[in-house]
């Protein structure tokens, strides 16, 4: 018994070895992190942050390339494509869970052709109206827009991006009819909104809450549970009259299905120690991001439960994407 108990356990230690100094060996060459977003955004901001560190820990570069397209199918069907050997990664947000339902005709599906390394951070977006919009609060701007049906418009970044969701939730949650006007990318309907050629928006607090403080836009509402800490003056649109809204945008790391585990897990514990960093923890905070750590198994099913709950919000409102 001794003898036969030797042996399985020898092999099973062979087995590993060749996991063991893939680990190990990884990465022996640059790393490409394909972030299927315009520059400027927080996938970006973030992507370049994570890739830095990532560099800093592994001592390989890892190259941030922005391919933006089709509500981010172009750079993720790529990275799907991919050679699944953890030299080719997908910055992604929940616009990828929203578009498994919304665009349910793309060359890939996320469940099956991705395999999650971990999530990254989360922010709460921020309802902002031009200032020539007649509107101080919440409150009134629902009551103009209740008034004035199908007049007032709303920018996104694209058709299932969480700007985008966020209006639409707001829309039938709150029981007002606004246009939506989609850009290419989050920079461009910022700029809309800017220049008042667009009358509102959710952005990121990340990137809006500074455009915000210098009178450049109106801020009237954030959309997490609680008070956004970089924006504590401005209600949540829950308090402030839509009660039980909430609407963030995360981000988190894929790779291609098939990846080697061992590679994924090395990544994943990269990633938890930067993020677990008190310095990063802070930076972050100042900014209105809050660091996420989970397991791959525990990632995977956070995306599939936020595809669900997306594929529920699009049905209510009946968000469409013409293609």
């Amino acid at each position: 018994m001794k003898s036969v108990l030797t042996c399985v356990l020898a092999a099973a230690f062979a087995a590993l070895g060749p996991l063991t100094a893939v680990a190990q060996d990884y990465p022996a060459r640059p790393v490409k992190i394909i972030v299927p977003f315009a520059v400027g955004g927080p996938a970006d901001v973030y992507a370049r942050f994570l890739g830095a560190k990532l560099q800093e820990s592994l001592g390989q570069p890892f190259i941030i390339e922005n391919r933006p397209g089709a509500g981010a199918v172009t750079g993720t069907d790529a990275v799907a494509k991919a050679a699944p050997d953890g030299y080719t990664l997908l910055l992604m947000s929940n616009a990828h869970t929203v578009n498994e339902t919304l665009i349910p005709n793309k060359p890939y599906a996320l469940q099956r052709d991705f395999a999650p390394i971990a999530p990254i951070n989360y922010s709460d977006l921020v309802l902002v109206v031009n200032p020539s919009v007649a509107a101080n609060t919440l409150p009134e701007f629902i009551a103009l827009a209740k008034a004035q049906p199908g007049k007032l418009n709303y920018a996104s970044s694209g058709p299932g991006t969480p700007y985008h969701m966020a209006g639409e939730l707001f829309k039938a949650m709150a029981g007002v009819d606004i246009v939506h006007v989609p850009y290419k990318e989050s920079s461009g309907a910022r700029t809309g909104v800017l220049g008042g050629q667009v009358e509102m928006m959710f952005d990121a607090v990340t990137t809006m809450s500074e455009q915000a403080k210098a009178g450049k836009v109106k801020a009237l509402a954030t959309s997490g549970k609680t008070r956004s800490s970089v924006m504590p003056n401005v209600p949540t649109v829950s308090e402030a009259g839509v009660p039980g809204y909430e609407a963030v945008i995360w981000l988190g790391l894929m790779a291609p299905k098939g990846t080697p585990p061992a590679i994924v897990n090395k990544l994943n514990a990269e990633v938890a120690k930067i993020v677990a960093k008190p310095e990063v923890r802070a930076e972050w905070a100042k900014q209105g991001a809050t660091g996420m750590t989970m397991t791959p198994d525990e990632f995977s099913r956070y995306v599939g439960d936020d595809i669900v709950k997306w594929e529920k919000v699009i049905k209510v409102s009946g968000a469409k994407v013409d293609r």
